[in-house]
């Protein structure tokens, strides 16, 4: 059995924001007791990732580990139609991921005790991204 769920997250700007909370309700909803969860965004300067969920802490760090990897406004980058920060989000979406699966026990996602999946956006400015749930028997 195959279920599938699109969904709509808006973002307030850079940085990362849990949302686990809505991909559970779609793996409920799908009423798939064991299978794979996939997440999927449909864009390229956002991405998915799964990270520790009780420490705050920890976003903050990836967000400056990031900003010192990939800065924005970067004098070599050609691709700037959209703005200083435009590049370097493709650039993080790519160091990243736009996919990534999850086991469903339970009818939940099989995540540890301190892992969540996040939206974590590239851009400076509020974005709506688009994310396709679908999860397989």
């Amino acid at each position: 059995m195959i279920f599938q769920r699109s969904i709509v997250i808006a973002t307030a700007g850079r940085g990362s924001q849990e949302i686990t909370d809505p991909i559970n309700e779609i793996v409920a909803e799908s009423a798939i007791p064991v299978g794979l969860c996939h997440v999927f965004i449909k864009h390229t300067s956002a991405s998915l990732i799964i990270s520790e969920n009780a420490d705050p802490d920890v976003h903050r760090d990836l967000e400056l580990f990031m900003s010192r990897t990939v800065s924005d406004g970067d004098v070599d980058f050609l691709h700037i139609a959209e703005g200083p920060d435009d590049m370097s989000a493709h650039i993080r979406s790519v160091l990243t991921q736009t996919d990534l699966s999850v086991p469903v026990i339970d009818g939940r996602c099989g995540l540890g005790t301190w892992q969540g999946v996040y939206l974590w956006e590239h851009r400076t400015s509020p974005h709506q991204r688009h994310i396709t749930v679908t999860i397989v028997s």
